[in-house]
């Protein structure tokens, strides 16, 4: 570290904030990694939720009554459980039945935690996701889907050219709101022993008792990177606006 990282380190010291653990390589890498597998676990996240939404969103337009009540009760499952419960359930008894089954047969689990999380997370905010592109659809004028209609158009054409764009369109501020929250969720990946930011942070403090210092860091975290997905939820709303849809 240069001598102006241990100024800086020195006067926040002086503060009451200790940042010593950032001299020291170790528990400065083992921070900078957890930072690293945040990131990744929203990247992720954000990729595998938006795959859930749309799978939920076909099953629930479904003519088949049996995908539509498939798709309604994984919607109102995660929707009315605490996610920190569903990971729970899915790390330690089903991830666990896993491991037994191919344990009996000579094979080991290749599902590790960063996956769960990644899986879990993605099917919760994939049903809020659904829920907020039907509420797209609902919201689509009747005029418009009787002039896709007259023009000839095919269910699937109509899906595809007339019905997703404009649902996305009217769903977008719902749905920037879900990734905002999927960023603050994918802090409960620490709750099984993931490393990440919140993990490695507390690792850190167990040692060093500066537990305020990595507060102070971890709401700086969260708060810079909810405010990225925000802003740049924001532009896209901007980008994709149609005049006459949702604007006064």
């Amino acid at each position: 570290m240069t001598s102006f990282a241990h100024e800086l380190v020195a006067r926040a010291q002086h503060a009451g904030l200790d940042y010593r653990f950032l001299l020291d390589s170790y528990d400065r890498a083992s921070f900078v990694g957890g930072i690293g597998l945040s990131i990744g676990i929203v990247a992720a996240t954000l990729l595998g939720s938006a795959i859930v939404g749309v799978v939920l969103l076909v099953a629930l337009r479904s003519s088949s009554a049996l995908l539509e009540g498939i798709a309604r009760g994984v919607i109102e499952l995660t929707r009315n459980t605490p996610t920190i419960v569903q990971l729970y359930c899915a790390f330690l008894v089903l991830n666990t039945l896993i491991t037994q089954h191919l344990q009996a047969h000579g094979a080991d689990n290749p599902l590790k935690p960063f996956l769960w999380v990644v899986i879990v997370l993605s099917i919760n905010k994939g049903a809020f996701h659904a829920e907020a592109l039907r509420a797209g659809f609902d919201a689509l004028p009747r005029e418009t889907l009787e002039g896709a209609d007259s023009l000839g158009f095919s269910r699937k054409t109509r899906f595809l050219r007339v019905e997703l764009p404009l649902a996305l369109r009217a769903a977008l501020p719902a749905l920037v709101n879900n990734a905002v929250e999927l960023v603050k969720a994918s802090a409960i990946a620490s709750a099984i022993a993931v490393g990440d930011i919140t993990y490695q942070s507390i690792m850190i403090w167990t040692q060093r008792d500066n537990v305020l210092a990595l507060m102070l860091l971890i709401l700086a975290f969260f708060y810079a990177l909810t405010a990225l997905v925000n802003v740049s939820g924001r532009w896209i709303e901007r980008r994709l606006a149609v005049p006459g849809y949702g604007q006064r």
